[in-house]
């Protein structure tokens, strides 16, 4: 970095270069910031800052007193301090740390939403359980004016920096509980990013939205959790199936180009390896698969 670049350039350029971090790869960025700028109480103060927006986009989970909680804005308190509705508690993180302290009991009025809010949180988290090799998830109450409204989130992802890729899913499910039927609508993020023979990143987001009948709390728990299956299924196949005909389209054009034409059949069906431009698609599909 040019030494004549004032403080605010410097800043433009942190916060520019922290909010591009994939997921998994904050550290690292602020790592390699450290040695760019060479302002080690500069990069530490914007990494705090956006490090907060960071984890908390991206449902980053951690262990507090035995338990996994998601960094969301649906249960942040302010002050880098967060609260786990289930064994209801609140804590102070350091977003640039990691580390979790002052954790402290946080009240919470056992009324008939905190009741409908932890059978669904039981629900989806048996779902996740079953459905995700590493998965989280928890269920919010938050005020939108006087309508009581759920947020259900889930997160999974699988870092895997020595083989040259990080992977993340999440999806969050909002909804409010109004008599006979109510709309539930779910948002889905998967990031994928590959390192090893190009920088290559790939997003994919998508937005569902469905009317649940609200009968009982039991019925409804049972309905909600499916649609959330049935969903979660959708894209996952559908992303498999583009990752597929994307791989195949590219072997097609290469070798397009790079055959000499010899008029000899080819059984493409003992083909079981493809490797476009040292770009392995396949990868991104054991990628995904991983997450389920």
């Amino acid at each position: 970095m040019s030494m004549k670049q004032s403080e605010p350039e410097k800043v433009t350029l942190i916060c520019r270069l922290l909010r591009q971090s994939p997921p998994g790869e904050f550290g690292q960025v602020v790592q390699d910031l450290y040695a760019l700028v060479k302002d080690d109480e500069l990069v530490r103060q914007e990494a705090a800052h956006v490090g907060a927006h960071h984890n908390k986009k991206n449902f980053t989970p951690v262990q507090v007193n035995g338990s996994t909680v998601l960094l969301t804005n649906y249960n942040d308190l302010g002050g880098n301090r967060f609260f786990y509705p289930q064994d209801k508690f609140s804590f102070e993180f350091d977003h640039l740390s990691g580390i979790t302290s002052k954790t402290h009991l946080h009240s919470v009025m056992l009324d008939e939403e905190e009741l409908w809010r932890g059978a669904l949180h039981k629900g989806l988290n048996t779902y996740v359980n079953c459905h995700f090799p590493a998965g989280n998830c928890c269920v919010f109450r938050k005020s939108l004016g006087k309508r009581q409204m759920f947020v259900a989130c889930i997160e999974a992802h699988e870092y895997q920096p020595l083989k040259h890729w990080n992977s993340l899913w999440k999806s969050d499910w909002t909804f409010a509980l109004t008599p006979i039927m109510t709309r539930v609508t779910g948002v889905f993020l998967l990031q994928l990013h590959y390192f090893k023979d190009a920088n290559l990143h790939v997003t994919i987001r998508k937005s569902v939205s469905e009317s649940l009948h609200v009968i009982d709390r039991n019925q409804f728990v049972s309905d909600f959790v499916k649609f959330v299956k049935t969903e979660d299924d959708k894209i996952h196949t559908a992303i498999l199936q583009n990752i597929q005909a994307l791989s195949e389209d590219m072997w097609r054009k290469d070798l397009r180009r790079k055959l000499p034409i010899t008029r000899t059949f080819m059984n493409w069906n003992d083909i079981s390896y493809k490797e476009i431009g040292k770009v392995d698609w396949q990868r991104y599909g054991g990628a995904i698969t991983r997450l389920f």
